[in-house]
């Protein structure tokens, strides 16, 4: 018993070292300037160069945006995914051997604030550097949104993108809590406390209410659109702007997108823009800590609760009650 008992730990220190030689062995390759993976000194995040350069010291970033927008949702190494880029995008300013950078998009969209954070954070990098915005399977609503200020928006003839609209959604269960015998009693302090509450149904007024919520966000969404595609607000509102999807070819044709291609013509285009033809390509990763380590621990032991979040009847994501979103109806219950 105390043998194995004693296996773990032995397992945990040899890990615990070899992580620690990993990382001084690529410290030492970062200072040396050589070598695929090279650590920024005092940044948080390393690069792994994609493509090399041509007698050059120039290079172009890529940056990462995957998955649900959102200030609650973790990446694989971060608890906010959102504070993960708006420390990249700074990273990439900050650099004077990033001329360019290409921002990758996978994503269905999020949550209104959430997005709205990240394009303002995009739109003061693309202010100071090129940034082309290339979509891959998906880039709709939230992510289309973020695309919006970038100083590119590429994606490839079968990527699902635009989705240009608002949701807020919630589940009416008054009649199921009938059968079962259930009632909701609340105690509130104003008319519109218990808005939304799923046991009754709303008011006429409740519904307007949180109509003019949605068009009001809408509204903002539309128009940023409208500003950075150069396109008429009133024909994109009786047109594609009416929560639609399409299809990449669909929205280069109404001009929602500057170019179709594949990746490595986004990284030709920020070589381009950035006006550095002997760039390198190199892709942003986050540093791995001590912290980091621990958590994959603590994850393996939730294997099954991390499951559960992600995989929803109907193969679509649950929207929080009272959270505006920007995503297409398909990706909610």
């Amino acid at each position: 018993m105390k043998k194995n008992g004693c296996l773990p730990l032995l397992l945990f220190v040899a890990l615990g070292l070899s992580l620690f030689g990993n990382l001084l062995f690529l410290s030492i390759l970062g200072r040396n300037g050589s070598g695929s993976a090279r650590i920024i000194s005092k940044k948080s995040f390393s690069e792994t160069v994609i493509s090399p350069g041509h007698n050059s010291s120039d290079k172009i970033a890529v940056i990462d945006l995957n998955g649900l927008i959102s200030y609650g949702h973790a990446s694989s190494t971060s608890e906010s995914m959102v504070n993960d880029l708006k420390e990249e995008f700074l990273q990439a300013a900050d650099d004077p051997q990033v001329k360019a950078i290409v921002l990758s998009v996978d994503s269905p969209g999020g949550e209104v604030t959430a997005g709205d954070t990240i394009y303002h954070a995009l739109g003061k990098l693309s202010a100071k550097k090129p940034v082309v915005v290339f979509m891959n399977s998906i880039g709709t609503s939230a992510a289309y949104y973020i695309a919006c200020g970038s100083s590119w928006i590429m994606c490839s003839d079968t990527t699902f993108t635009g989705s240009i609209g608002v949701i807020i959604s919630t589940l009416n269960y008054k009649e199921l809590f009938g059968k079962i015998g259930l009632q909701s009693v609340i105690f509130k302090s104003g008319q519109f406390k218990d808005a939304l509450n799923g046991a009754r149904d709303l008011t006429e007024e409740e519904k307007n209410y949180f109509q003019g919520l949605v068009m009001q966000t809408y509204d903002r969404f539309l128009n940023i659109v409208a500003k950075a595609r150069h396109l008429d607000p009133a024909t994109l509102r009786n047109g594609i702007a009416d929560g639609r999807v399409l299809s990449g070819k669909d929205a280069y044709a109404a001009k929602l997108v500057d170019q179709l291609g594949y990746i490595e013509d986004a990284y030709d285009k920020a070589r381009i823009l950035g006006k550095a033809s002997g760039a390198e390509i190199v892709h942003y990763e986050k540093r791995q800590g001590l912290a980091h380590f621990l958590k994959f621990f603590e994850d393996s032991e939730k294997t099954d609760v991390h499951l559960d979040l992600n995989l929803q009847p109907g193969g679509g994501i649950k929207l929080d009650s009272g959270r505006l979103y920007l995503l297409p109806s398909f990706y909610t219950l």
